[in-house]
């Protein structure tokens, strides 16, 4: 039994491998490419839309609905990112029902890349937002914490790439398992839970990548209001 599509090896020459990950990573990055060259190559301003522009819509408003409601800020500058990580994992979890494919997202690489692109992308929009003031946090309370802080960023990125691996793969193993036991009971039921599953995991790990940036950008949004009241009760008082 694989347990990575890491396994599959299709091409290779020295230490050159082109494996199962990397061909279906391509093969959904030149999906979601064709696929939105598609949708919006007509775009219409009029109220009667098209089922694919209506099916964008709903997506792109769900996405920022939830970016606005997790982050408390305008979801303009974060869309293009958080949606882009949902799409691709659940895109490549979804596609798990054509036989011969491999979800990406079962090989611990493209999950440690998803999460290293989320490691990257926090301290960006945090220094966007507040400057290099940013790595200031990482010094508080006191400069003793700094090694600390460093570490919980790091195992906190681990967290997130084991999580959505384990998950994947450890779904595609019990439904092997249960498909080599009884392959005339579950292939149905288990397909359409594991659709469910693919999704909830795109979700979960659009939302903790959304978190962890709204952690690192929403902190100078709560020092204003309270300087503003700081100065607001000095005239008071005065």
């Amino acid at each position: 039994m694989r347990i990575s599509p890491d396994a599959i090896v299709f091409f290779q020459w020295g230490p050159v491998t082109l494996n199962a990950t990397i061909v279906f990573t391509w093969f959904v990055m030149a999906l979601m490419v064709l696929g939105s060259w598609l949708v919006t190559r007509k775009l219409s301003p009029e109220t009667r839309l098209s089922r694919w522009q209506n099916l964008l819509e709903v997506l792109v408003t769900g996405i920022r609905d939830e970016i606005r409601e997790i982050s408390g800020q305008a979801p303009g500058q974060y869309l293009p990112f958080v949606g882009t990580l949902f799409l691709f994992i659940a895109v490549s979890n979804l596609l798990s029902i054509v036989p011969g494919y491999e979800p990406p997202t079962g090989s611990l690489s493209t999950t440690a890349a998803l999460a290293a692109c989320v490691f990257v992308a926090v301290p960006l929009y945090g220094i966007s937002q507040k400057g290099f003031s940013y790595f200031a946090q990482y010094i508080k309370p006191s400069v003793f914490m700094l090694p600390f802080n460093i570490m919980g960023e790091l195992s906190r990125t681990l967290a997130l790439a084991v999580r959505l691996f384990g998950n994947v793969m450890s779904g595609t193993m019990i439904v092997a398992i249960l498909l080599a036991v009884t392959p005339l009971v579950f292939p149905i039921v288990m397909q359409a839970l594991g659709l469910l599953t693919g999704l909830i995991q795109a979700y979960i790990f659009a939302i903790l990548a959304m978190v962890y940036i709204a952690a690192a950008t929403r902190a100078q949004r709560q020092e204003k209001p309270a300087n503003q009241q700081v100065k607001k009760g000095a005239w008071t008082n005065g």
